[in-house]
């Protein structure tokens, strides 16, 4: 005769009886990756089971969305070229305002279009830059500086690319309301010398905000090539090592 015991039914995990912090930590294990968030037609599938948690219950909804959108990177303006046009709405401008007042960090990417922006690149209140109190930083990376000589023939003129982008990151920090820090960063091919890049950090000075450039340094260190800094974060060498 067979004595074993039935086994007992598996109890769910009580999830809620953690700590606030450890479930955060929890979530941002589950939720959070290192890649910037933008329009793309890979969104749905990469991020359903993200979304699956998201749906769990009310509760759960309102520790993981502040856990994913605080996270993440925001793109502001698309760059994949499926969202890329004249009429496309960006993602930050399709978010409810719950979930814009949780972002913390956004990107501006500057390049592709350099010869006919998407009109649809404009800071205006349909972004809702306005609402995000707890962004405080924005990331810009430069594709490349249309001013180079090798564009010639290509642009509209040496200055366009390079207007249009100061106007486009000034009119951002402008309506932020609580930034505090810009991150410049760009391929080896974009040198600090060059136009765009010094238009950049001029208006980021004027806005009174922190600068750190790639690599870790800092506006006030010594100038290098972008190319440079991006191999010495790569190799990871510090930035004493001059």
């Amino acid at each position: 005769m067979n004595n074993t015991s039935p086994p007992h039914p598996r109890q769910p995990f009580r999830f809620f009886d953690l700590p606030y912090e450890l479930r955060i930590k929890i979530l941002a294990f589950v939720l959070v990756t290192d890649q910037t968030v933008d329009l793309d037609k890979k969104n749905n599938g990469a991020a359903r089971h993200r979304i699956n948690v998201f749906l769990t219950s009310h509760r759960l909804h309102e520790e993981s969305y502040r856990a994913y959108y605080g996270g993440h990177t925001f793109r502001i303006f698309p760059t994949n070229h499926h969202f890329f046009g004249h009429k496309v709405r960006p993602l930050v401008a399709r978010l409810p305002t719950r979930y814009r007042e949780a972002l913390v960090s956004l990107e501006l990417r500057l390049g592709p279009g350099w010869s006919n922006p998407p009109r649809s690149w404009r800071v205006d209140d349909r972004l809702g830059l306005e609402e995000m109190e707890a962004v405080r930083i924005v990331k810009v990376f430069v594709e490349c500086d249309p001013s180079h000589e090798i564009f010639d023939g290509f642009r509209i003129d040496r200055d366009f690319f390079t207007d249009f982008s100061g106007s486009l990151l000034m009119d951002v920090l402008q309506r932020l309301p609580s930034v505090a820090q810009v991150e410049l960063d760009g391929w080896p091919s974009v040198k600090r010398e060059g136009p765009l890049v010094k238009g950049l950090l001029e208006v980021a000075r004027n806005a009174g905000v922190r600068i750190i450039e790639i690599g870790g340094k800092k506006e006030d260190d010594e100038d290098h090539d972008i190319s440079i800094c991006i191999a010495r974060r790569r190799l990871d060498y510090p930035v004493e090592l001059d």
